[in-house]
Formats: structure tokens, sequence, C-alpha cells
């Protein structure tokens, strides 16, 4: 795969390009994020957005977009698109737009008749600011580019209202001016690499329509304010470099600034390139603390999605110091056997029972991946004995049981990783034996007896034995029927749910897992058979009542559909290592291929990453976040799982 290029006439097809949104995101979290041809379609679309510690420590859309004009011949030809209420378009700049290209940089060209304007944009990775490159590829004489600024200094989640309380106004500084619009905001500072004129004229745009937002039954209008307008005079040949920042840049080093930054770009060659820059994007951090975003653009740190998402994201970057650090980071809000699912501090919400579990299988891939089983006991062993302590004794919510099955539940919540709730009430109600959590139960129990045995701690390891022994027949009773051929999703007392679910295949791709082959192969086959697309599993079967193909509409509609048909991307990764486990090398081709299958979609959504969820039937639209991390990391796995297994079949013969 090459460099990922868009012609015009797919740019100019706004229902092809507004369906398409580009990211580019730095290691503190600062992101910015538009469609194909810069029009903003959700709230969460902005240039420049970046935490504001002293406002709510959230992310906060300081730039919205910085609009440009060429002017020539007293002629302007406005380059931006913006939809407005009822539908309306304007500017129509779109028109101008002759190509897309993400390869070393994402470069925007433009064309007015024989004027040839390139747009080139970065994140710094260690500073919060947009680095923005224009460069006159080509024109019969010199031209004007107006740039206007709009502003929004409000939260992600909410929209701007015009008002008499922000503040227009705004101080010089180095080739620049500085914005803030709200107190205990950071200031924004737009500078230039040359002198620029600059015309004070405040004013506010209303309606902005973001049409994402309106389809997903959210507010959808919102107003920006536009300060004024910057000017300039490009020659031929000639780049003008904008800095877009909240701290003051030395405007005679911007060029500077770009070139070093550009060198720690890689250039895209293959699917691989696209991943291993999708997957970088999904860290942030603060001095020693790394936490993993799990999803952009709304999604913040989750537990649950930490533990999933590390082992693959380290793979792909080939930087396993990032994952001491990030789980270094979870451990600061461990309590009691449990890590939160969302927050972290004050803000911490311990309603995942699975999180827990996810982190023995976390450690248990960086243990493996790097021969590392004597550095995790030691690192680890306290934190791990704690959970399986807190979860044999039992919880309010939590316990094992006398046959040594893991047993949840707790009223109005849900506690597994199929967590939609709707008017207090859980869409997919799994109290009891959850088919996952034990499969995940097992895997924990056992990997800290193999650690525990090879630190000669025998009793620790006894104290598993019973268990060992035990377990696997209680599960097998529990879960399997021979009849159906395959495990039940959730038993609760006497009643057994048998929903051809996805959470199955967990009990057969584990690392440890208490299954015979012949009942793994069976569940393997069921899973691919029902349940197996091109871009993920199905978390219901579509023989299911139950089942909703497609996952859209509002809130209420969308929960409805989240677990219950819709595809799950980063479940691949799972199906993959099951499908391995089961049939051995003789099944890397058939696993290349569903690996392969997922640079279709590496043009769609969010161009070079992967969503969060994708619907049920063809096409397999997707939706939710367009840029999920344990969807890239699942993904990235399979690929460090076909190599393991090729390169096995490779020495054996």
């Amino acid at each position: 795969m090459d460099k990922i290029v868009f012609t015009k006439n797919e740019i100019s097809n706004l229902e092809y390009s507004l369906q398409r949104e580009v990211l580019r995101a730095n290691i503190s979290n600062a992101y910015s994020c538009t469609t194909l041809p810069s029009c903003n379609t959700r709230k969460y679309h902005g240039l420049l957005i970046v935490p504001q510690p002293k406002v709510d420590n959230q992310n906060h859309v300081l730039l919205s977009s910085l609009d440009e004009t060429i002017i020539q011949n007293n002629q302007a030809f406005h380059l931006a698109l913006h939809r407005y209420k009822d539908g309306v378009y304007n500017p129509k700049g779109h028109k101008y737009l002759e190509s897309y290209e993400l390869g070393l940089l994402p470069t925007h060209t433009y064309k007015v008749g024989n004027t040839v304007l390139l747009k080139q944009m970065l994140f710094q990775e260690k500073q919060d600011r947009l680095l923005i490159k224009y460069t006159l590829q080509s024109a019969d004489e010199d031209v004007v580019l107006e740039l206007m600024p709009l502003l929004a200094f409000r939260q992600i989640h909410r929209l701007s209202i015009a008002n008499d309380t922000a503040d227009t106004s705004y101080e010089n500084t180095s080739q620049g001016i500085k914005f803030r619009m709200y107190q205990n905001y950071t200031p924004l500072y737009i500078q230039f690499s040359k002198k620029v004129e600059y015309q004070h004229l405040p004013y506010w745009y209303y309606n902005f329509e973001y049409i994402r937002e309106q389809e997903r039954g959210y507010d959808y209008l919102e107003d920006l304010l536009s300060p004024g307008k910057f000017t300039t005079t490009l020659r031929p040949g000639e780049s003008l470099y904008v800095s877009c920042g909240v701290e003051e840049a030395n405007p005679f080093l911007l060029s500077r600034d770009f070139v070093k930054e550009t060198r720690f770009r890689f250039p895209i060659e293959s699917m691989e390139d696209i991943l291993r820059r999708a997957a970088r994007m999904f860290f942030a951090q603060k001095g020693t603390k790394v936490d993993v975003v799990a999803g952009f653009p709304w999604f913040g740190r989750w537990g649950r999605d930490t533990f999933i998402s590390l082992p693959g994201l380290c793979m792909a970057i080939g930087d396993w110091r990032m994952f001491r650090m990030a789980i270094d980071s979870e451990l600061e809000d461990f309590q009691n056997g449990f890590f939160p699912n969302i927050g972290s501090g004050s803000q911490s919400a311990y309603n995942s029972v699975d999180a827990p579990l996810w982190f023995f299988w976390c450690i248990q891939q960086y243990a493996y991946a790097n021969n590392a089983r004597e550095q995790v006991w030691a690192l680890y062993k306290d934190v791990m004995k704690q959970i399986l302590d807190t979860f044999s004794e039992g919880t309010n919510n939590v316990r094992m049981d006398s046959n040594f099955l893991l047993w949840q539940s707790q009223e109005g919540a849900a506690l597994t990783w199929m967590d939609a709730i709707i008017d207090g009430e859980p869409v997919t109600r799994r109290n009891g034996y959850a088919v996952e959590l034990n499969a995940l139960w097992f895997n924990a129990v056992m990997f800290y007896r193999e650690l525990a045995t090879l630190a000669c701690q025998d009793g620790e390891t006894a104290r598993w034995d019973e268990f060992a022994a035990e377990f696997p027949e209680h599960f097998k009773q529990t879960f399997w029927s021979k009849e159906k051929g395959y495990l039940a999703d959730c038993v609760y007392g006497m009643k057994k749910d048998f929903s051809v679910r996805c959470n199955m295949i967990f009990a057969v791709s584990m690392p440890y897992t208490c299954l015979s082959l012949k009942i793994r192969q069976l569940i393997v086959e069921k899973v691919k058979q029902e349940l197996l697309t091109p871009y993920g599993l199905r978390t219901l079967s579509p023989t299911s009542a139950d089942y909703h193909p497609q996952y859209r509409g509002s809130q209420p509609e969308r929960d409805r559909a989240y677990h219950n048909g819709t595809v799950w991307a980063w479940l691949i990764g799972a199906f993959a290592e099951a499908y391995l486990n089961v049939y051995g090398s003789n099944a890397v081709n058939y696993v290349e291929h569903l690996y392969r299958q997922f640079g279709n979609i590496l043009t769609d959504y969010c161009v070079g990453s992967i969503a969060e969820v994708f619907d049920g039937n063809p096409p397999y639209t997707p939706g939710g976040s367009i840029s999920q991390a344990w969807s890239v990391a699942e993904v990235c796995r399979m690929k460090y799982l076909i190599d393991k297994y090729k390169k096995a079949k490779e020495d054996k013969e």
C-alpha cells in the first residue's frame, strides 16, 4: 500500500468526502480533527483541540477553523467549506481542492486557474501547537492570501453560542496575535514566519450545522467568533509557515521547526505503516504519566480498554516502555482489587468486574512477548494477589462460588464490557456467570500459578491446585451444550442464555483454556459461521429476534444495537488467536487474509485508522468513535500472531 490519495472527483462529492475524517494527535492528547474537505461535521472537530487544566482538564476546541482566501486580479476565491443551518454550504471551497494526500505529511492541493496552493499540516509532538505550511507552488503572478480564524473556546462535548461576555480583544505578539475569549483558558497564539497585516473585525458567525451530531440526536448548531483577518502576499514558489498554539513561538524559527518535526514522521509504504501511525496517537503523556486514549474524538482513559489495547499498540510502535508507564498510571488508581472503568483520581468509577482480569491478560502478553516472566512477577505479584484475593473472597458485586466459577451482579448496572444502559436498566442483561469473565478468570489464576511456580513460591501455587483441577469440569457443565455445539453466554440460576454471542470466543483465545480441542473447534466454527464479518465479530447472531443490524440514530437507538448485533473490530484479535490456537500454522494464510481485509477500510471514516464499530449487515458501515484504540491494537496484534506462527512454521521446516 502506497500513500493514500483522494482525487478531485472524490473530494468534490460531498456525500463521499464528508464521510471521511482526518485526525492528527500528539503525545499530550492535543489533536486536530475535521473532514477531507475541511468542513467540520461534528462538535468534536477543530484545528486546535487541547486540554485546559485551569478550566476542567478536559479537551477544548480553541481554533475551529482557519479559512483561506486567495485574491488575484481583485477577485476573491474562498477555499473554505462550511455547512450552515438547513444544509446551506458557504463558501464552497471544495471545488478548488484538487487532491488530498496522506503521505509523509497530509497535503491539500488547491487550484484556482493557473494558481496552485499547497497546504501541509502537522502537530508538534511535544507542544500543543499546529504548524501549517502554505506553499504557492505555481502562479502567473503574486497572489494575496487571506486567513480568517474562527474561534470556539469551549469544551468538546458542548457548543458555542454567541454572547456578550466573550472577550473579543486581542494582543500583539511577535509576528502574530494572541486571543483569549474567556478567563482561565490558555491563550491562542497565531503567528507567522513573515510579517502579515492584521485587521481586527470581531464578528459572530451563526448556525454552523454539524450533521453528525444531528444524526446522533444531539444539539448540532453552533456560533463561532471571527476576531479578524490576516493578509499577506505570496510570490510563486514562496512558503508561509503559520503557528497555532497555546504558547508563544519564535516566528523566525517556524520553518526550522516544521522541517525538524517532519523528520520525526515516516512515509507510508505499507498497511503496517498506517496502523503504526494510528497506534502512536493513542498514547497521552504528561511527565512520567501515560494514559491510553480509548478513542477519538470523545473518549478518555478507560481501564478495560487500556489493558486490552496496550499489547497490540506497543507491538505496533515497537516501544514497550510506554507499556510500563501506562500500567503504572493505572496502578495509581487501583483500589481494593479493582481498576477504574473510566476516569482517574476522585473522578474514578469502579464499575467494571473484568478490568482486573484483563490486567492479567495484558501483563501476560507483555511477559510472553518480552520473555519477562520474572520481571512481571517482581513488579506485579502483589497486585495480582490482591485481585485474586478480592475475587475469591467476594464483594457485593462479584465472588467466586464453591464451584470456582466467578459470579457477578448489581441491580441496575452492567458490569461486563456489554455495558449499555437505557433508563437505568442494562440493555444486555448478563448477571450471574458470564462466559468471558470465567474464561478470563481461569486464565488469570493459571498465569498467576505459572509465575508463582517459576518463582518457587510453592505456597501460592498450591493454594490454587484444587481450582486448577476442578474448574474445567464446572465450566463445561455450566456453559457447554453438546446438543447445541457451543457455549451459553450467561448463566443465572437455572436459566442459561444460549444467545449466539461473541463472548464465547475468549474461552478459546486465552493462553490458558480449559476446553478440549474438539469443543474449541466447534466454538470457533460457530462463531465463524454466525458472527464473523470482514471487520470484526457481531455481538449477536443475525438469527436472533433481538438482532439489530444497524448502529445509528439517537443514543437509545444506538445503545439498543451496541451489543445486539453491532460488529466490534477489536474482537477480530480474539477470533484470530482462537483460530490459530485450534488449527495451528495451517490457519496462517486464512488469518492473514482476515488481517489484510482491514486495508480496505483505512481510507474510510477516519482516514488511516479503524472505527470503534460497524453495522452487522453489509456493507458494514462504520460508526461510533472514528479511531478506536483497541480496534487498531487488536488488528496490529493479529500481524504479530501471523508473524509468530509463520516463524514457527519456518523453524519447524
